[in-house]
């Protein structure tokens, strides 16, 4: 079997005990992000998976996007990252 090269990890152990690996990562070229994807993401930055440069490139995000991402779950969890529950989180 062939592995490519890549920059970095190919797998993170979070501090939950959970393994995240590039396979788990969304496709390059999602365009539906729910609250789960983005959620992966994240971790996945915070991990040292990916970097935040390699994510905003691979899934088109601008860094503000990817900043209000990061700070939902911060401050709130992965319910924040839910669009029907945005408004009830910004006004916090």
């Amino acid at each position: 079997m062939y592995l490519k090269k890549i920059d970095g990890p190919r797998a993170v152990k979070l501090a939950d005990g959970t393994v995240l690996t590039r396979a788990d990562l969304p496709p390059q070229k999602t365009r539906r992000w729910v609250a789960s994807r983005k959620a992966v993401v994240v971790k996945a930055v915070e991990a040292g998976l990916i970097t935040m440069k390699e994510a905003m490139e691979r899934y088109s995000l601008s860094e503000e996007e990817f900043e209000a991402w990061r700070r939902a779950v911060h401050d709130h969890g992965l319910d924040a990252l839910k669009v029907t529950a945005l408004q009830r989180y910004r006004q916090l």
